[in-house]
């Protein structure tokens, strides 16, 4: 069964940052080669889109027909293999709430920003997490990967 990620650029005080992707991204010309290959391997990939104020959205994507619980039992059984990746923090929130993360993978860069959206939702109960790799980069930032305990 497909495991669910939630991955975020974090801040050492925990707070996430602003993800934004678009669709012609790869049509930009100032994008150095590294980022066009991110952005190719990006618009390649499956998403699915949960919106109270889209009616469409384009490219490789396709709105959310359910709630979330059902939309992530429906992409774990679909075929093949890969990650379901969660991005946004009140996304993250309602899956965790939910018990439907099984690894949260953090980015965390070495800045206090004082306040924000929380990379870790605040819940009521307890959840133990293995680590399961860690990497540090030479620009300062390290890789966290946890496993959620069952």
């Amino acid at each position: 069964m497909r495991s669910v990620t939630y991955s975020m650029n974090v801040s050492l005080d925990g707070c996430v940052g602003v993800h934004l992707y678009w669709e012609t991204t790869d049509q930009d010309p100032s994008l150095d080669d590294s980022r066009l290959e991110w952005a190719a391997i990006w618009k390649a990939l499956p998403k699915v889109v949960f919106s109270n104020t889209l009616s469409a959205v384009q490219g490789n994507a396709r709105l959310a027909s359910g709630c979330l619980a059902e939309e992530i039992e429906r992409l774990r059984a679909e075929p093949g293999e890969g990650d379901i990746a969660i991005g946004g923090a009140t996304l993250a929130a309602e899956a965790a709430a939910l018990g439907l993360i099984d690894e949260y993978r953090a980015r965390v860069y070495p800045v206090l920003v004082g306040g924000g959206i929380p990379f870790f939702p605040q819940r009521e109960r307890r959840v133990d997490l293995e680590l399961v790799e860690t990497r540090a980069f030479t620009s300062t930032v390290v890789y966290l990967r946890y496993r959620v305990a069952r």
